[in-house]
């Protein structure tokens, strides 16, 4: 039986992982860096994140109240007053943001995607801070009226594109992409915020066409909603405390979405158990498959097996694509809907596999046991040697909200997230 991570153990972990949000940012923009890797440019999904981890580091003194809002601001005002437009090198186009931003000039990168998603956590990161800088002094009261500015601006209803299903993003070469946000996935946060818009609200069917296209399943004794990749079961939670809410198609389940995920992080130890393809390393305290990347693309022959490696993919259970690539991160990310399990995981990824040590931010985003390590990695197997934005959020929000549900609490004070859950067809819990 593995000692369960110390209080200590989250505390430190916590800290660590914030000083991403400090180191990887550009001060005068705001803008934060997707991947530590050399000249990589900036997520706005890992600049949403950064800004709803901000109140996180004033509460627990990471970070002054006032370079916690100087950082804010510079950030909701770049965004605001930033290139938006058609154009091919904008910043963003009807209130929704790129992808990937050049991290100093903030334009268009890669020539990437207009993203619904990604804009979702940027938006959401403005109301967590609109909820959390409540002060009645001038550079709070310009914060709470960005981030509303900016969520009032996103039409919504263009990113339908004519259909039922919000579309995954645009671009000014493409037009639409033609996948839609359909299948249980990340959306939750997505289309609650687009029921609440002020200006361009979804109709209320489009969250009925979105939880049409479900998977309800039976997987190692747990009856609940398909995902395969972990993440899934997080992002939404991150932001909204789903804790006795039902909709109607989880009042026809009889359970809310966070058993939903509190079942399917059982599933992901119970997988890791039985590993049915056999990788090193799997078993009851070292689990946690999700969209990460990998060691590959290459396939090796090891123990007389021809194994295949993949780079980033959507890793899921029990269905797969699984290479015995894990991801830290993600475990701790289930922190508040199973600390019975998640927390003697957390302590073996710090004091046994030593995924934590000499790191600058915390947990490297993966590792694979069957993989032989590089000559320069004591492990022995291959450890990642990056840091990410999208992961590093994850895991300070849900420690905060298992430990004292600050950004649950702050959200719950948000009329858009209200309003969004009602018009979903949300009762119960603390809607009542």
């Amino acid at each position: 039986m593995s000692t369960p991570a110390s209080d200590d153990d989250l505390a430190t972990l916590q800290r660590e992982t914030f000083d991403y949000f400090v180191r990887e940012a550009n001060p005068a923009n705001g803008l934060v860096r997707d991947k530590t890797e050399e000249n990589w440019p900036a997520s706005i999904a890992a600049t949403g994140l950064a800004l709803a981890c901000y109140p996180v580091g004033v509460k627990n003194g990471y970070m002054s109240r006032g370079a916690a809002a100087e950082r804010t601001l510079a950030t909701l005002r770049f965004f605001w007053e930033s290139p938006h437009g058609p154009e091919p090198d904008a910043t963003g186009h009807r209130g929704f943001y790129y992808h990937f931003l050049d991290m100093e000039t903030g334009r268009r990168a890669w020539r990437c995607e207009l993203s619904t998603i990604d804009s979702t956590f940027l938006l959401a990161g403005g109301l967590t801070a609109a909820a959390f800088f409540n002060a009645d002094t001038r550079a709070e009261a310009e914060i709470r009226t960005l981030a509303i500015e900016l969520y009032r601006r996103a039409d919504w209803i263009w990113a339908l594109d004519g259909g039922e299903t919000v579309t995954h993003g645009w671009t000014p070469e493409g037009g639409f992409l033609k996948h839609r946000w359909e299948g249980y996935d990340e959306a939750l946060l997505l289309y609650v915020l687009g029921l609440a818009s002020p200006t361009h609200a979804l109709p209320r069917s489009s969250y009925e066409a979105w939880t049409s296209t479900f998977r309800w399943e039976h997987c190692y004794g747990y009856d609940y909603l398909y995902a395969g990749p972990l993440f899934i079961h997080q992002l939404s939670h991150v932001w909204i405390d789903l804790r006795g809410l039902q909709d109607s198609f989880m009042r026809g389940k009889g359970i809310d979405y966070f058993e939903n995920s509190r079942r399917a992080t059982y599933v992901q130890q119970r997988y890791a158990i039985e590993n049915p393809r056999g990788f090193d390393g799997y078993g009851e305290h070292c689990w946690g498959i999700t969209a990460s990347e990998g060691p590959g693309p290459s396939t090796l022959e090891l123990d007389g097996i021809e194994r295949r490696f993949e780079d980033y993919v959507a890793r899921g259970v029990p269905y797969g694509p699984d290479d015995g690539t894990l991801a830290p991160w993600a475990v701790a990310a289930s922190l508040p809907f199973a600390p019975e399990i998640v927390r003697p995981t957390i302590a073996f990824c710090i004091h046994q596999a030593k995924l934590k040590a000499a790191n600058a931010y915390g947990f490297k985003a993966a590792f694979n046991p069957t993989y032989p390590g590089s000559t320069d990695n004591a492990l022995g197997f291959w450890v990642s040697p990056w840091y990410f934005g999208l992961n590093e959020g994850p895991v300070i929000l849900m420690i905060e909200n298992e430990r004292s549900g600050l950004v649950w609490e702050l959200m719950r004070s948000c009329p858009y997230v209200r309003r969004g859950l009602q018009r979903a067809g949300f009762k119960g819990g603390w809607l009542g």
